[in-house]
């Protein structure tokens, strides 16, 4: 068994019915490549079962603590069937962009069942009208609790079910096949380890005053010079309660360009200009519904605090930075340069708080109380009166390199998140093989035109080429 940490935990007391709190991505592949000219779902089968020794998530389900006394164990799973986990679907006609992004969204709707591993595979065939796209492929549509993981360990599992080339073997035998779960722990022995976990607090409020009661009033300090980080969020669309149904689209960009823009403006950063991109986006997006906001919205970005030794661990290691995107500026050069002092100043109050001091101030909180603070702050609407944030932007660092599944070339790929009460647009960014994509979900009622707040994306995409 091992515990969940309370980042970790936290994903799990967000989860609702409106709002799942899993994570995914949607990659599409060109079938004329695999060996034969088509790929069979038995062979799908084979290929992750032979597979499933690469990453823990697979097969480990939770178990919670009674009274929720602690944070729930992860244990390996007894009861493992993996053809519940990957599924197998056709795309309607007229087997388009909008058909797969609309189906797409509505299997990212579904919560998962948070009482077996937290993931499912829904393998879509019949992609035959996309353009760009070599008709009949198929895509993959993969979702993980984020409990389990986070954007840069969703990054190894991606590895973990790719090849680096178009060669792969699914082996006779695997470690798979001879594989034998442990038993269910029993109740009492669930409860005795709470009971040890809860004894841990006052060490734990012991560490945190130490480790942080300098750093808070350095902090206080900084923010009183007038930072923009201290601002409250703007009222926006995307900060009110969302319902069970979601939305997604894609763009896509060239990296080599992103990196020419950067660096024409002194101090700039990747980062910087697909940020000023998506507050370009949001401008235009908001000017079209008449809704336009006199400041700046303010995204959450997560920012990884994973050390190279703890890169294939599974769970969540980040901090959280609050970014003004620049979305009431309508100049491009403007907009990116408000957007790079904004990033500094974020960059800077972070490293006065301490990367850590998201995962040490949860610390604090016992696990039954904030089980019940997630399931009220989700319940009565409100996380959509605090706000703190209006978007969510996380850039996971893909690979610059070709994947393969199966044979199959990865064309294209597309990060997805959850779209939350108050903080009802989730973005994320992927850069893989000289190519960034923004992929985009937020609530159906929120966003009902998808596919307009992509142009917008393109749009302030080509207005950053322009810049001289």
């Amino acid at each position: 068994m091992q515990p969940l940490s309370d980042i970790d935990a936290l994903f799990l007391n967000l989860d609702t019915r409106n709002t799942p709190m899993h994570i995914g991505s949607l990659s599409i592949y060109d079938q004329s490549k695999a060996p034969g000219g088509f790929l069979r779902f038995t062979d799908i089968l084979a290929y992750y079962r032979s597979r499933l020794d690469r990453a823990k998530v697979f097969r480990r389900r939770r178990v919670n603590v009674p009274f929720n006394l602690g944070n729930p164990y992860w244990i390996e799973d007894p009861e493992f069937d993996i053809e519940f986990h990957i599924r197998h679907i056709a795309l309607p006609e007229p087997r388009d962009w909008r058909q797969l992004t609309i189906l797409a969204a509505r299997l990212f709707s579904r919560p998962l069942d948070l009482n077996k591993p937290l993931w499912e595979v829904y393998v879509i065939e019949g992609l035959d009208s996309i353009d760009g796209i070599a008709p009949n492929s198929f895509a993959l549509l993969h979702k993980v609790h984020h409990s389990a993981i986070d954007g840069v360990s969703g990054a190894e599992l991606l590895a973990a079910t790719h090849e680096l080339g178009p060669d792969y073997d699914i082996p006779a035998t695997s470690r798979y096949d001879g594989w034998q779960a442990g038993s269910m722990p029993s109740d009492l022995a669930m409860y005795v380890n709470g009971l040890i976990q809860s004894t841990r607090m006052p060490g734990k409020y012991a560490r945190y005053m130490r480790n942080f009661a300098g750093r808070w009033v350095d902090a206080r300090q900084w923010l009183q010079g007038g930072h923009r980080s201290m601002q409250v969020a703007p009222d926006s669309p995307f900060n009110q309660g969302v319902t069970p149904h979601r939305v997604f689209d894609g763009v896509r960009f060239s990296l080599e360009q992103i990196k020419a823009v950067k660096n024409r403006v002194e101090g700039c950063t990747v980062n910087d200009v697909i940020i000023a991109i998506c507050g370009g986006g949001m401008h235009k997006y908001l000017a079209s519904r008449e809704e336009g906001i006199s400041d700046s919205l303010l995204a959450m970005m997560p920012k990884s605090t994973r050390s190279e030794a703890a890169m294939r661990d599974e769970g969540n290691q980040i901090s959280i930075m609050r970014v003004a995107i620049g979305s009431h500026i309508e100049d491009a050069r403007e907009r990116l340069e408000f957007v790079r002092d904004s990033t500094h100043d974020a960059k800077e109050l972070l490293s006065i708080l301490g990367e850590d001091v998201v995962a040490e101030t949860l610390a604090l909180i016992s696990p039954a109380v904030a089980n019940l603070a997630g399931k009220v702050l989700m319940a009565t609407g409100l996380s959509e009166s605090v706000r703190m944030f209006n978007t969510v932007v996380t850039n996971v660092p893909g690979p610059p390199v070709p994947l393969y599944f199966m044979g199959c070339e990865m064309q294209q790929f597309y990060g997805m998140g959850p779209a939350a009460s108050g903080l009802g647009l989730f973005q994320v960014v992927f850069s893989y093989n000289g190519i960034v994509s923004i992929g985009c979900v937020s609530c159906r009622e929120m966003m009902p035109d998808p596919a307009f707040y992509a142009r917008c994306l393109e749009e302030a995409y080509q207005e950053m080429l322009e810049l001289g």
